[in-house]
């Protein structure tokens, strides 16, 4: 936004990619990408990329899928912003870091939570100690690691299954068993 606030609209991990204008035929976007937690990750040229996606193999349809998980992401994302409570997004939003990351401890801060929910720290800390004093996670200094998996799955709002489910389906993986 022009006062530099933002939200989260998406999140890729190895699963994905940033840049999805150039196989759309465009160059430009409006969005952001940054990276929440580092780890690796690989860079193609554009033009390549481009030249191999319109080649109509295997790439293009594998990438198509994807940008239609990413649709239903955004999508079920932006519904619930907008419907569900803080602590049930929040729920989602962690599971989701958890499975992309596939660890179940990882360093992010309220505050960056914060940013990426489109509400206030406070809202976070809030909704982070209910989660908290139910078992369900720890948090300290930067550091978030889930407890209860299981318990925090259901807790989270029905957006977190339907977003799983729907890149498991479009891109041939098996969705997330948590075992706690």
């Amino acid at each position: 936004m022009e006062d530099g606030s933002s939200v989260e609209a998406g999140l890729v991990s190895n699963e994905g990619m940033v840049g999805i204008p150039v196989i759309l035929g465009d160059n430009t976007t409006t969005t952001t990408a940054f990276v929440q937690i580092a780890d690796s990750a690989m860079q193609i040229d554009a033009n390549i990329l481009k030249s191999e996606f319109d080649r109509g193999t295997a790439l293009q349809s594998l990438l198509l899928r994807y940008v239609q998980g990413v649709y239903t992401q955004i999508a079920q994302g932006s519904a619930c912003n907008r419907l569900h409570k803080l602590e049930g997004r929040l729920a989602r939003w962690l599971l989701t870091v958890s499975d992309r990351l596939e660890s179940e401890e990882f360093p992010l801060t309220q505050e960056f939570i914060s940013q990426m929910l489109g509400v206030r720290r406070a809202g976070v800390t809030e909704a982070a100690n209910i989660l908290s004093q139910a078992g369900m996670i720890t948090y300290h200094r930067g550091q978030i690691k889930i407890l209860n998996g299981k318990a925090l799955e259901n807790t989270a709002c029905e957006c977190y299954q339907v977003i799983e489910n729907e890149f498991a389906r479009l891109l041939s993986n098996q969705p997330n068993k948590r075992q706690k």
